[in-house]
C-alpha cells in the first residue's frame, strides 16, 4: 500500500462519521499530511449516497497523489466513478462478487467476522487483507478484546494481511499493533480528539516507531 514502507504495523485510516462531507475531507486531507499513512477506507457513516459519492470524488485523487490506497466501502459504483483503488465489503456474497469482478491491481478487502470460523470463511475467498472490527464502533478507550484476539490469532498463522481496529485513543494503537496485524486501523483517534488530525497521525507513527514490533518478529 505504497511509499516506504515500515517493517511493523502501518496505519489505515477510516474517514470520519460526521455528517458534513465537506468536514470529513478537510480532516482527511489534513490527517494525510501528518505523516506515513498506508490506505484511507471510506465509508458512508450518517452521509446520504449522493454526499459519500462527493467525499470521494474530493478525497480519492488527493489521497491517491499521497501514495496512498483509496478503498471504498460497500459500494462498488461509487468507488469505480471515483476510480478508488479498492473496494471493502463484510458480507461474504458481496466480496465474493468483487473478487470475480476484480481487475489486477484492485484491491478488495473483507471485514464482517465475529470468529475463527468466520475469519476462515472469508480467507477461503482469497482477499487482500481481512478487517477485524467495524467501522464507527471505536468509541472507547482500548480496542475490543475480540478483535485483538481475532488479529493475533490471525497474523500468527495466515498470510493474508489483517487490519486491526484500534480504540478511540491514540494509545490504543500500541495494543493493536502488539497483535502482530500488518495494520492498525484509526477513526476516532484521529479525527474526534483534541489534536489536529496531522498531528495526531504524526504522533500515532511515532508511538508506532517505538513500541510496534516488528512484523517479522510475530508473524
Amino acid at each position: 500500500m505504497g511509499g516506504q514502507i515500515p517493517d511493523r504495523s502501518r496505519l489505515v485510516l477510516i474517514s470520519p462519521a460526521g455528517e458534513d462531507w465537506q468536514r470529513s475531507a478537510d480532516q482527511i486531507a489534513n490527517a494525510i499530511a501528518g505523516g506515513d499513512v498506508a490506505s484511507v477506507i471510506f465509508w458512508p457513516a450518517q452521509l446520504g449516497e449522493r454526499d459519500f459519492q462527493k467525499l470521494c470524488e474530493a478525497v480519492v485523487p488527493q489521497v491517491q497523489a499521497a501514495g496512498i490506497a483509496a478503498v471504498v466501502a460497500g459500494d462498488g459504483r461509487i468507488a469505480a466513478r471515483c476510480a478508488a483503488d479498492g473496494v471493502h465489503f463484510d458480507k461474504k456474497e458481496d466480496i465474493s462478487e468483487a473478487l470475480r469482478g476484480s481487475q489486477d491491481g484492485v484491491i478488495v478487502g473483507a471485514g464482517g467476522a465475529k470468529s475463527r470460523h468466520e475469519a476462515l470463511e472469508l480467507g477461503e475467498l482469497r482477499p487482500d487483507y481481512v478487517f477485524f472490527g467495524r467501522f464507527g464502533f471505536d468509541n472507547k478507550p482500548q480496542p475490543h478484546p475480540r478483535n485483538l484476539a481475532l488479529g493475533q490469532w490471525w497474523a500468527e498463522l495466515v498470510e493474508i494481511p489483517c487490519i486491526v481496529m484500534a480504540g478511540s485513543i491514540i494509545g490504543s494503537i500500541e495494543e493493536a499493533a502488539a497483535t502482530g496485524a500488518e495494520f492498525v486501523a484509526v477513526s476516532a483517534a484521529i479525527f474526534t480528539g483534541t489534536l489536529e488530525p496531522g498531528e495526531a497521525v504524526r504522533r500515532a507513527n511515532a508511538l508506532l516507531d517505538e513500541k510496534a514490533p516488528h512484523v517479522e518478529e510475530v508473524n
